[in-house]
C-alpha cells in the first residue's frame, strides 16, 4: 500500500516536472499547530529548535544531502503564537553548509526573544564568531547523523576539535545530532568538555528499544552527572507510532528523571525529511506534523508545572542567556 509520505513526494515530484519548463515551482506550506494547546505554558517559554529554509534569499549549497521546501520566519512566528511559545533557537540545518547568512538573517528577524546554534570549519576566523555573538549565536553544531556519520573515531576527533574551539567562548556549547552508539564512544570526552553539550532529538534513541538499548545508558549518566544537555525534540524521529508516539514516553521520562535541569524542548520545525533516499537536489516534502499535538505530549511526560517552567523556561534562560 502506497504511504501518505510517498504520495506527497510522487504529488511534488510530479508538480516539479509539469513546472520546469516554466520555472515556476509550486510548494507546500511548512506545518502549522491544528491542535490547541491544552495546558498552561509558562511565559518565556523557549522552542530550542527549529530551522528556517529560505532558498530564494539564500540558496541551499551544492554539497546538501536533502532539499526541503521553504520555511519563513513569518511562518514560524505564526507557529508560535499558536503554542504560545516567547522564545526561539534557530538553529543552522546541514543544507547551508557553514554558511550561516540564513540563520542570522532569522535571528535579526525575530530580535531579543531569539539565539541560534551554527555550523563552523577552520575558515571562519574568531572575528567571525565574535561577530555571530552579536548577533545571537551561542553554540555550533555537529551534525554527525544527517551526514551519516558513524565512525567513533572520526566522532571523536571532530569532537575534540569543536571543544578546542569553542573552550575560550563563554556561554557557548557544542550541539550535536547523533546515536547513542557515538555519545557512548564520546562520552569521556563530552565528560571532560570545557563547554556544555547538547543531544538533539532523544540523542537520537529509537523508541521501539526503549530505555535499555545499547548506548542510552551512557547518555543517562552524561545527564545525570550534567555532563549535557537532552532535547525532547521531534519524537516521530524516534518512534513510527505516529500520531502520539507511546513508545517514547519511556525514554523522555527516564532522561527527565536523570536530571530535569539538563532537559530542553524542541518543535523540530518545519519538519525536514532528512532521510527521504531521494536524490539530495530533488525536492522532498516536510513532514506535515501537529505542533500543538507534540507539545500537549510534552506536557503529558511531564505533568508537573514546576518542572514544565524548568525545561521550558529555565534551563534555555541559562544556556542561551535569554
Amino acid at each position: 500500500m502506497t504511504t501518505r509520505r510517498e504520495i506527497l513526494i510522487q504529488g511534488a515530484v510530479a508538480t516539479a516536472a509539469l513546472l520546469a519548463g516554466r520555472n515556476q515551482p509550486i510548494f507546500a506550506m511548512a506545518s502549522q499547530p491544528i491542535t490547541p494547546v491544552d495546558f498552561d505554558v509558562p511565559q518565556n517559554a523557549c522552542d530550542c529548535h527549529q530551522h528556517i529554509f529560505d532558498p530564494r534569499r539564500f540558496p541551499f549549497f551544492a554539497g546538501r544531502t536533502y532539499t526541503p521546501e521553504p520555511a519563513t520566519v513569518p511562518e514560524l512566528e505564526k507557529m508560535h503564537r499558536a503554542l504560545h511559545i516567547e522564545r526561539a533557537v534557530i538553529v543552522q540545518p546541514s543544507v547551508y553548509g557553514t554558511d550561516n547568512s540564513c540563520t542570522l538573517d532569522a535571528i535579526r528577524q525575530i530580535g531579543a526573544s531569539s539565539r541560534g546554534v551554527a555550523v563552523i570549519d577552520d575558515t571562519i576566523t574568531d572575528a567571525q564568531l565574535d561577530a555571530m555573538h552579536e548577533t545571537g549565536i551561542r553554540g555550533i553544531r555537529l551534525n554527525l547523523e544527517t551526514g551519516r556519520e558513524e565512525n567513533a573515531p572520526a566522532a571523536i576527533r571532530l569532537f575534540r576539535n569543536a571543544a578546542e574551539r569553542m573552550k575560550r567562548r563563554n556561554h557557548w556549547h557544542i550541539q550535536i545530532y547523533t546515536r547513542p552508539s557515538i555519545i557512548a564512544a564520546i562520552g569521556d570526552e563530552v565528560a571532560a568538555s570545557p563547554v556544555p553539550v547538547v543531544f538533539d532529538h532523544f540523542g537520537g534513541a529509537q523508541a521501539a528499544l526503549g530505555p535499555n538499548q545499547p548506548g542510552f545508558d551512557a547518555l543517562l549518566a552524561l545527564v545525570q552527572s550534567g555532563k549535557a544537555f537532552v532535547k525532547l525534540s521531534a519524537p516521530y524521529r524516534a518512534s513510527k507510532l505516529a500520531p502520539d508516539y507511546p513508545d517514547v514516553a519511556p525514554l523522555a521520562k527516564a532522561l527527565v528523571a536523570a536530571n530535569p535541569a539538563r532537559m530542553l524542548w524542541g518543535t523540530d520545525w518545519p519538519h525536514p525529511d532528512t532521510i527521504s533516499g531521494q536524490p539530495a537536489a530533488q525536492l522532498t516534502p516536510l513532514y506535515q506534523i501537529d505542533d500543538g499535538r507534540l507539545l500537549n505530549l510534552f506536557a503529558a511526560w511531564i505533568p508537573d508545572p514546576a518542572r514544565r517552567k524548568t525545561i521550558l523556561v529555565d534551563n534555555p534562560a541559562r544556556l542561551y542567556g535569554f
